[in-house]
């Protein structure tokens, strides 16, 4: 075999393995191990791990202690951080050890804002989630919510949904007397984006008064924002008195800011005393609505309108409860009054026949009233109410509706200061005149100290009757002055123990002769114009003077003085006892075939008063024509009532002389 027949020798490859040096073996085995490491580790790894630094970052934050059971996270742009078993610590005034806790909650973070230090959460799901909110031991300091004031510093996190499964929701106010404990729960939200009505439904109690709520919010997520208002519905009964509200919350863990549309009705207005502190007489069963608001500590009720017995009433109220004492400003307007329906101001219940409102338990005590033989109400004022609260409140009522009393209208002006009440003025319109008054009562005291000062104008006898025939038989004016100061905690007790002077007067005018004549059994006279018809007889005049000592008014003159009779006066009227003792002395001016005028006896009670002949005082004629110079009313009357002009003004005529 030649050379160029020999086969080639094979050339060197250009990829051939080495075998590494001992430098390349050692960076290989540690690829091998931290592969090996990472397959391990997420085969075994548990995100329990980090429970301890997730603890420690939010007690950092919120002051609070936080206890995971378990911990696990779905990692992604949005990373869902899971817990089981939650307890978030309480206050550290507060006597429970906890303020929240859960079964299960899951939170929604976006990692990227978070690397920037913003807490951004998307969503937070909550199951069988407990709350407690509880008010500070002591007034003015922040509650249990407030985390910020517990830690060193931090950020509130952002919010945007949340949804509740089967939540507790507890409210404590240990200084209010209120224990709140309502159910909550997510509905279902208008939008797929947007967050969740929250649901609420449960009982408790406000103020000491057991009540039950119910009703919803647009979202829960807006009460970490203290600037943002959010809408609720919520409907709250308190035995009878039941309200509804609708409109917008700011802040409603510390409700310092609102504004709802408010419906309140109830039994009694004196029942909101317990539940709002707001010292209101008893009333009629009422039924108000209007504008809720308030502005941190002023609480104001605008433009309400409503019913309170059978009368209308509306108008705005205010309510400061930044001061020692509250303090009440009102303006109230009612188009009609129903009289009855003031029966709580002097402490007596409305009537309750046929057509009238009133509760059970004023039905039952205007029994009671109907039983006993008093007609001066008894019932306490409440101390305690006239001390609670400052108030100034202007009343006026356009039309008054009195089907025994002939009054007009009405203008009330309301003072309550530190226990001392005012009614500067207290006005009535009655019968075409008017009755001015100023009341003042002393509340300071364990028995209050009350003064009256009336004045009576110009009040028509005619239009005093409801019939119109007999109105047609009178005519008149009437007035007079009242100032009487007493002690005593009831009407009754105020009236039985006062002294002072009440006068009344009337001047120029008429009365039917019929009348006239039956009063002084004028048998001849009264036969002939009770079958001939009535006629008018001119009235001079007709006064009352009493001086009151101790609740027994005592007649100092009294007389009426006609064309054909005077008759004088005298007697007592014992406020106290409510009786009767007053005797009218006739005296004939005319002659009369037949004259057994004989004085007239009224006696009796307030209730049940009598009125007969007194024939055992038909002796006193002489007696009585030597008393005829004390028929003169006393100046001070006299100036208050319309004589008239000429020779006839005078009243009691020469018999005054």
């Amino acid at each position: 075999m030649n050379a160029a027949s020999a086969p080639a020798a094979p050339k060197a490859s250009r990829w051939r393995l080495r075998r590494p040096g001992p430098r390349g073996q050692r960076w290989l085995a540690v690829l091998v191990f931290l592969f090996a490491a990472i397959l391990i580790l997420i085969a075994l790894w548990d995100w329990n791990w980090f429970k301890g630094p997730v603890e420690r970052a939010v007690q950092a934050r919120t002051g609070r202690a936080l206890h995971i059971g378990n911990l696990d996270v779905d990692l992604g742009r949005t990373t869902t951080v899971r817990a089981d078993t939650l307890t978030f610590a309480n206050a550290t005034w507060a006597k429970k050890p906890n303020m929240a806790s859960a079964d299960r909650v899951e939170i929604d973070v976006r990692v990227w804002p978070l690397l920037r230090g913003n807490l951004q959460l998307p969503e937070v799901r909550l199951t069988r989630p407990d709350v407690l909110l509880e008010t500070a031991p002591r007034k003015g300091d922040p509650g249990n919510w407030n985390f910020l004031g517990d830690s060193k510093g931090g950020t509130t996190p952002q919010l945007k949904r949340v949804h509740i499964d089967d939540g507790r929701l507890q409210f404590l106010d240990a200084l209010g007397r209120t224990d709140i404990l309502v159910n909550v729960r997510s509905g279902e939200p208008k939008r797929a984006d947007a967050a969740p009505p929250l649901l609420v439904a449960g009982k408790g109690r406000w103020r000491g008064n057991p009540f039950i709520l119910s009703g919803g919010t647009e979202s829960p997520l807006e009460l970490t924002d203290s600037a943002h208002p959010f809408r609720i519905h919520l409907d709250g009964r308190a035995g009878a008195t039941h309200a509804v509200a609708s409109g917008t919350l700011t802040n409603p863990f510390q409700l310092q800011v609102f504004d709802l549309q408010f419906a309140l009705s109830g039994n009694d207005l004196a029942d909101l005393y317990p539940l709002l502190g707001i010292a209101i007489p008893t009333s009629p069963p009422y039924a108000l609505d209007g504008r809720l608001k308030r502005d941190h500590q002023v609480w104001r009720y605008e433009r309400f309108t409503g019913k309170v017995g059978d009368s209308d009433l509306g108008g705005d109220v205010q309510f400061d409860v930044s001061r020692e004492r509250p303090r009440m400003t009102a303006n109230l307007v009612s188009r009609r009054l129903d009289f009855d329906d003031l029966a709580g101001f002097v402490g007596a219940p409305p009537k309750t026949g046929g057509g009238e409102t009133a509760n059970a338990e004023q039905r039952a005590e205007a029994a009671r009233v109907a039983a006993s033989a008093k007609v001066l109400p008894a019932t306490p004022y409440n101390l305690g109410k006239l001390r609670a609260m400052d108030a100034d409140v202007r009343w006026k009522a356009q039309r008054i509706n009195a089907p025994k009393l002939p009054l007009d209208d009405m203008d009330a002006h309301l003072l309550l200061d530190d226990g001392v009440l005012r009614l500067d003025p207290l006005n009535f319109g009655v019968a075409g005149g008017d009755i001015r008054s100023t009341i003042r009562m002393d509340a300071r005291r364990p028995q209050i100290a009350t003064s009256l000062k009336a004045s009576v104008r110009g009040v028509q006898l005619g239009q005093l009757f409801p019939d119109a025939k007999l109105a047609e038989q009178a005519k008149g004016g009437i007035s007079g002055d009242i100032d009487l100061t007493g002690n005593g905690n009831s009407i009754a007790a105020m009236l039985g123990s006062s002294s002072g002077n009440v006068a009344l007067g009337m001047g120029r005018g008429h009365v039917g002769n019929l009348l006239m004549e039956v009063a002084g059994l004028d048998i001849t006279e009264s036969l002939k114009f009770l079958f001939t018809g009535d006629k008018q007889i001119p009235l001079r005049c007709a006064f009352a003077d009493f001086g009151v000592r101790e609740g027994l008014m005592h007649t100092r003159s009294m007389a009426v003085d006609t064309t054909d009779t005077i008759i004088l006066g005298e007697g007592d009227v014992s406020l106290r006892d409510e009786t009767l003792d007053l005797l009218l002395k006739p005296r004939p001016k005319d002659r009369s075939i037949l004259v057994l005028r004989s004085p007239l006896r009224i006696g009796g009670t307030f209730k049940d008063p009598s009125f007969r002949p007194d024939f055992k005082a038909l002796g006193i004629r002489g007696a009585v024509a030597l008393t005829l110079g004390s028929i003169a009313p006393p100046a001070a009357l006299l100036a208050t009532i319309e004589l008239g002009p000429g020779k006839d003004a005078d009243c009691g005529g020469h018999y005054a002389k």
